[in-house]
């Protein structure tokens, strides 16, 4: 036993309260800093008898007490948080006489931090790396640690880690250890207490996820040094030890994360700390770590020169990686938690992959498309003019030209009399309206009832089929041509087609579709997709007789020939596209005919063009699914082993999963912007990891810029072609990315519909009439 006698409070109080009585000028004290803080709660007041018999001093405010500082126990980089803060409690005896305090009774002496400090060892080096892990650079620094054959202990960032989950798994599986170093790597002496749980659990069960394995590692961001010396610094050791993280310091530390710093530099640094620990602190991610990567096998070389062993964290510890990284229990891998813990981190991690290889299987089968496309397209155009010789020179036959209409006072009128301007020397003009609600039959009757030429018929409403096929029963020509009643053609247009049926097996000749209203950014947009897709794929697949759709708007057709395959079904909303299908199934020809130029209205509005395209896109499925036998069938030639498969790949499936693969590629920057912020690395460097070809994103990028490439060199063929101006081709990047989003709605709903087995009717699209007069 011992007595301790010491100047407290308690004797600081009755000393100046002497002094009041006694009326001297004032105290000093000596030493400040030495002194007990709980004398400031009194040194300032009256403590004179007569002022505590008005007032007494409250001792309840001198009854607790608090010690500051953080006390070490040990040598080493590893620090375990063995005590926090805790106030200590006096009692105090007041001798109501004099108001002195009589005795006072420790109830419970205070704490304050106290750090086990551990891990030291003679002659060994552990090599630690923060902020991964990274696509670029930490497979460089496993390779190396590989080479070298020396262990390393990486601290992760949850964030980067979920971007780079097989880097993780890497990491583990190739025996390195693995720490916490938070998820969004804050500053944790800044955050609240939930804050710092999310961080640290957060990473934990992804870790846990991707490896099986846990961990008791961890690391602060900002805060790595293993000598604490305020309470912002030994905060995040405190709030990580109730989570039973043991944090591993480090006293050797070149601050490689520094912008510009060399690897020689970096070199230089850790040969001046080498006697400083045992634990060296790199980073393997959070900027351009070039020079990190470049100094790390002189670093490894040097200790070795130096006699060092490169050893384990778990080594400092004294226990082995198992103990460090337990295996994943069944209580924390089973249950609601537990089991929904794993299943999302793993359906992440593999449906991350599915997307991007989907994206990137899209990306490289839609360029070799566009190459194919381009290259038949080409290919055609040079046969087309050695065979030109072989075309009817000048037609004559009877073509009785029928155009369906619904709804279409406004833009019927037009048509007819950009028909009767043509320059064939003999046809018919069969107008059949198809039970319209305005007034377009009055108003076509009243201009053209008395035409020679024009025949007017008025039926009930059937759709677009009925009507084509009421006016092939009147048609008296054995060549019928079908266009759409918001269509005008060229003068040469009907001469040009009637031109390719130099043989009886052409049973049917596509016409070129343009826009005439290229009025606004819709219309324009539209304009380079009949430029760039349509008109492309049919001169393209001319060669190889399997065009899929002579379209509505221009189109040729032997009478016959149309008679003999059943007319134009009422079953499809696509009939032009089910009526080509079946042509190409009896087995004749369907050629192209580039020259015979028909302009069409486009939709001016979105509204209007996704009903449109809803149409048409709900139209080829129902066509598709009615000729799927024909799918992989030799017996149908091109038709069914390109023709068939085109459209199911390119225009179906394909389609269905782009929003998906779009999505992805919208998280992924996002998610990759917001983890370098996290960890404070917004920088051209940091931009270039997430464009880096290492990792899924960038190869997806590289993908699609390739295909934007090509994208464009074909567009500029296919405007060349079309002897179109090429300064339009500055509306093609926007139109692909916004256009392709309008038709996900549009493709979507298709199947929605195809799915319930709905059908809709032809629905007509509100008319403006502002198709300019075709060029003669």
């Amino acid at each position: 036993q011992h007595d301790v006698y010491f100047t407290d409070a308690a004797t600081y109080f009755n000393i100046i309260r002497k002094a009041d009585d006694w009326g001297i000028a004032g105290i000093a004290l000596w030493r400040l800093g030495s002194e007990d803080k709980r004398l400031w709660s009194f040194i300032s007041e009256d403590l004179s008898l007569n002022a505590l018999e008005k007032k007494p001093f409250d001792l309840r405010k001198i009854s607790t007490l608090n010690m500051t500082g953080i006390s070490y126990i040990g040598d080493g980089e590893i620090l375990d948080l063995v005590s926090t803060p805790k106030p200590g409690a006096v009692q105090f005896t007041l001798d109501k006489t004099d108001f002195s305090i009589a005795n006072q009774k420790y109830i419970r002496l205070p704490e304050k931090y106290v750090i086990k400090r551990f891990g030291e060892a003679d002659k060994k080096i552990a090599l630690t790396f923060d902020d991964g892990p990274d696509p670029v650079y930490t497979p460089q620094v496993l390779q190396i640690l590989k080479q070298e054959k020396v262990p390393g202990c990486f601290f992760v960032v949850g964030i980067m880690a979920e971007k780079n989950m097989e880097l993780l798994r890497r990491e583990y599986d190739e025996g390195y250890e693995i720490g916490n170093h938070t998820f969004f790597h804050p500053d944790m002496s800044a955050i609240g207490p939930r804050r710092v749980k999310f961080e640290l659990n957060a990473t934990r069960r992804l870790i846990e996820a991707v490896t099986g394995h846990s961990t008791i590692l961890f690391r602060a961001p900002f805060n790595a040094d293993a000598e604490p010396q305020n309470i912002s610094e030994i905060l995040p050791v405190a709030q990580s030890r109730k989570e039973n993280y043991i944090n591993i310091g480090e006293y050797i530390d070149p601050e490689d994360w520094e912008p510009g710093k060399t690897a020689d530099q970096i070199f230089n640094e850790v040969v001046k700390q080498k006697e400083n620990g045992n634990i060296l602190l790199l980073h393997d991610a959070g900027g351009n770590r070039e020079a990190t990567v470049a100094a790390l096998p002189r670093i490894i070389r040097f200790f070795k020169s130096q006699g060092y062993t490169f050893t384990t964290v778990g080594d400092l510890m004294g226990k082995k990686r198992a103990e460090l990284m337990p295996a994943v229990n069944s209580e924390a891998n089973s249950g609601f938690t537990g089991s929904g813990d794993y299943f999302f981190i793993n359906f992440f991690y593999y449906g991350n992959i599915i997307l991007n290889t989907i994206f990137s299987v899209a990306i490289v089968l839609a360029i070799l498309r566009t190459i194919f496309i381009a290259y038949l397209a080409i290919k055609q155009r040079k046969l087309a003019k050695i065979n030109a010789a072989e075309l009817v020179q000048n037609p004559n036959q009877m073509v009785s030209i029928i155009i369906p209409a619904y709804n279409e006072e406004i833009t019927a009128i037009q048509t007819i009399q950009s028909l009767l301007k043509i320059d064939y020397p003999n046809f018919e003009l069969i107008f059949v309206d198809d039970g319209s609600k305005d007034n377009t039959f009055q108003v076509i009757d009243a201009h053209f009832g008395n035409h020679a030429q024009v025949k007017v018929y008025k039926k009930e409403n059937g759709g677009k089929a009925s009507a084509l096929n009421y006016g092939i029963a009147r048609a008296n020509a054995e060549f019928i041509i079908c266009i759409d009643a918001d269509t005008q053609l060229k003068a040469n247009a009907v001469t040009e087609m009637m031109r390719y049926f130099y043989k009886e097996d052409i049973a049917a000749v596509a016409g070129t579709v343009k826009v005439g209203n290229t009025r606004n950014l819709i219309t324009r947009w539209q304009s380079i997709e009949y430029i760039t897709s349509q008109n492309m794929d049919r001169r393209a697949f001319d060669l190889l007789n399997t065009i899929t759709v002579v379209p509505g708007a221009i189109g040729a057709f032997r009478k016959a020939v149309v008679l003999e395959v059943g007319g134009f079904t009422i079953d499809t909303l696509a009939e032009d596209c089910d009526l080509t299908m079946q042509i190409l199934k009896a087995g004749y020809k369907v050629k192209n005919c580039d020259s015979a130029i028909a302009y069409t209205e486009a939709p001016e509005t979105v509204n209007m063009l996704l009903k449109q395209r809803f149409r048409w896109s709900f139209g080829v499925m129902q066509s598709f699914w009615k000729n799927r036998k024909t799918l992989l069938n030799k017996k149908y030639g091109y038709f069914g082993m390109i023709g068939m498969p085109n459209i199911l790949i390119y225009q179906i499936i394909l389609p269905l999963f782009s929003p998906l693969a779009d999505l992805f590629m919208l998280i992924s920057l996002v998610s990759g912007l917001f983890s370098l912020s996290a960890i404070n690395n917004l920088t051209l460097t940091g931009f270039s990891g997430i464009l880096s070809l290492h990792n899924g994103f960038g190869q997806v990028l590289f993908y699609y810029l390739i295909f934007i490439f090509v994208d464009i060199i074909f567009a500029a063929i296919a405007f060349k072609m079309e002897k179109e101006k090429l300064k339009n081709l500055i509306y093609l990047l926007p139109q692909r990315f916004f256009w392709r989003q309008l038709m996900y709605l549009v493709l979507f709903r298709s199947m929605r519909k195809a799915i319930k087995g709905e059908l809709e009717s032809w629905g007509t699209l509100k008319r403006t009439g502002n198709v300019k007069e075709a060029v003669v």
